[in-house]
């Protein structure tokens, strides 16, 4: 009787398991989104200007007014779930979320496990100084002091195109480049354009992008072969695009129109 009630809970058990497969791999439509009237949208809340929480305890940012900015689109309610870097995937393919709006850069290796809509954001990596330094190109760092963070995507950017006498000192974060920057510790520093954003808050006018090193864009996700949807998505992204609402944005958040990169930008 034991061994047929041990038997009958892994039979149940298994089954269980198979159907949360399947419920995971369940494509979705904008019309059952519409149906239920609200699109539940997984978000970073610990990324600014992308994710943050504002001073009413909400989720706020670049990526919330992309999330609100849909959601006016399709008509319905827009619930913005927290995520986390490492759970904002598996948040989606277990239909915690429809939707991740949540800095997701695009890449061959997540493509595996989600589909990205077209490019609504993008991160790049810039060389920035004092406007009377004169930089175009990459020879043009030799005998330059360049503060970065150490062990960054910037760090490995900058060592890479650097000519050997090149001076990189190495700062345990951003900010701490900043400050060095600002003070005429370094005359030039590597960073995202998120952190030139910053800096030109603070400084307004006293620097500028003198070389670009690379760029990631970010995608809107959705589970993976829920192809209507991405479809409605893209068409939204397209639309935000072509209308100026993303730009404007974008111009809210990181001071400055969207870039060409990911204006023109393709998966």
């Amino acid at each position: 009787m034991n061994i047929s009630r041990r038997m009958m809970m892994a039979v149940i058990s298994a089954g269980l398991m198979v159907g949360a497969v399947a419920s995971a791999a369940t494509a979705q439509t904008v019309e059952d989104i519409k149906s239920a009237g609200t699109v539940k949208i997984g978000m970073l809340v610990d990324f600014p200007p992308f994710g943050i929480m504002n001073t009413s305890n909400e989720p706020d940012g670049y990526d919330a007014d992309v999330a609100k900015l849909l959601g006016v689109d399709w008509g319905v309610k827009v619930q913005i779930v927290p995520v986390t870097g490492p759970n904002r995937i598996p948040y989606l393919q277990s239909n915690q979320v429809d939707l991740l709006v949540a800095s997701l850069g695009i890449t061959e290796e997540r493509a595996k496990s989600v589909d990205f809509s077209k490019p609504y954001a993008g991160i790049s990596i810039g060389v920035f100084g004092a406007t009377d330094v004169s930089v175009a190109k990459p020879e043009d760092l030799s005998g330059k002091t360049i503060g970065v963070a150490r062990a960054s995507t910037q760090d490995t950017a900058v060592t890479k195109i650097a000519p050997k006498d090149a001076k990189i000192q190495r700062f345990d974060d951003d900010s701490s480049a900043v400050q060095a920057l600002l003070s005429g510790q370094v005359e030039l520093i590597g960073v995202s354009n998120v952190v030139a954003a910053q800096i030109e808050k603070a400084a307004p006018g006293r620097f500028n992008q003198k070389l670009q090193l690379s760029q990631q864009v970010q995608g809107i996700a959705v589970r993976k072969g829920s192809t209507e949807l991405l479809a409605a998505v893209n068409a939204f992204v397209d639309k935000v695009k072509a209308n100026g609402d993303l730009s404007k944005i974008h111009e809210k958040w990181l001071g400055a129109p969207l870039p060409d990169f990911v204006a023109e930008g393709k998966k």
